[in-house]
């Protein structure tokens, strides 16, 4: 895939690592916004107010976390896909299980789709350093945060298991 010409001022094979490791953010922070619309939709029990409004608040957050990669991704000359073709073949992350309804189970499952989003963040984080890039690596460095921050939240709900 070539790049876009632009005038901004890392070299082409520093841009290049970068540009691909924001579209695999993109894509899996899509992937994360619509498991978490899955679970909002889909959540039952006890604690259904809480976690239904938690996933919906992750929904969102992940919407934000697209827009930074997809951005960051354009402004280094590349170009965003994020067209659910490409989200379905891309993505690293495991299909939402349809017969989840417990709100334990989607629990478990939302925080293991944000542990893998988390993990997918500190590598992009070293590589893009390591490649030259520290603007997109502080990116990452803030999605990374944000992810963490709901992890937390969404384990909280299941501390006693």
């Amino acid at each position: 895939m070539s790049l876009h010409p632009t005038r901004n001022a890392l070299p082409e094979t520093i841009r290049r690592t970068s540009v691909d490791l924001l579209a695999q953010s993109l894509v899996t922070a899509i992937d994360v916004q619509r498991q978490a619309k899955q679970a909002h939709w889909n959540v039952k029990g006890p604690n259904f107010i809480a976690l239904h409004l938690l996933f919906d608040e992750l929904h969102t957050a992940a919407i934000e976390w697209a827009d930074l990669s997809a951005e960051r991704l354009v402004a280094l000359g590349g170009t965003a896909d994020g067209r659910v073709q490409q989200v379905a073949a891309k993505t690293s992350i495991d299909a939402y299980p349809l017969d989840l309804q417990d709100g334990a189970d989607h629990v478990r499952q939302i925080a293991t789709v944000l542990a893998a989003y988390g993990q997918q963040m500190l590598e992009a984080i070293d590589k893009s350093g390591e490649a030259g890039d520290p603007a997109t690596s502080d990116l990452f460095t803030e999605i990374s945060r944000a992810v963490d921050d709901y992890l937390w939240k969404v384990e909280a709900h299941n501390y006693a298991k």
